[in-house]
C-alpha cells in the first residue's frame, strides 16, 4: 500500500473529529468512563484492527484514557489502511450514552 502524500492528510482529517497527525502516526486518545470500559474499548478496537490486518499502537493510561496510533509499518507511514480502521474505530459504540468512552 502507498503512502498517503502529505498534501492529501488534511483533507483525509477533517473527517475523522479529534484524530491527528502526531510524529508519523495518525493518532487520537479517547476518554473512557474507566479501566474496565477502556480495556473493552481495547479489546473491540483489537477484533477491527484483526480483521484488516492491521496491528495498531494502543495504550489504556491514566486510568481513563486510550490512545491509538496508526501507521502502515510495510509502507513506512500513513496509508489509506490507517484512516480505514480510523473510521471503524469512530464507528464504536463509544458516543453512545452508555457507551465505552467519549472523545476527549
Amino acid at each position: 500500500m502507498a503512502l498517503l502524500p502529505p498534501e492529501q492528510l488534511p483533507a483525509r482529517l477533517a473527517q475523522l473529529p479529534g484524530w491527528e497527525i502526531r510524529e508519523g502516526w495518525l493518532t487520537k486518545t479517547y476518554t473512557v468512563r474507566g479501566f474496565l470500559p477502556g480495556a473493552v474499548f481495547i479489546s473491540a478496537i483489537a477484533q477491527l484492527a484483526e480483521a484488516a490486518n492491521h496491528h495498531p499502537d494502543v495504550s489504556l493510561h491514566a486510568y481513563s484514557k486510550v490512545t491509538v496510533s496508526l501507521s502502515t509499518h510495510s509502507a513506512g507511514g500513513i496509508t489509506e489502511k490507517d484512516f480505514d480502521l480510523a473510521a471503524q474505530i469512530e464507528s464504536l459504540p463509544h458516543k453512545k450514552p452508555k457507551g465505552l468512552a467519549t472523545d476527549g
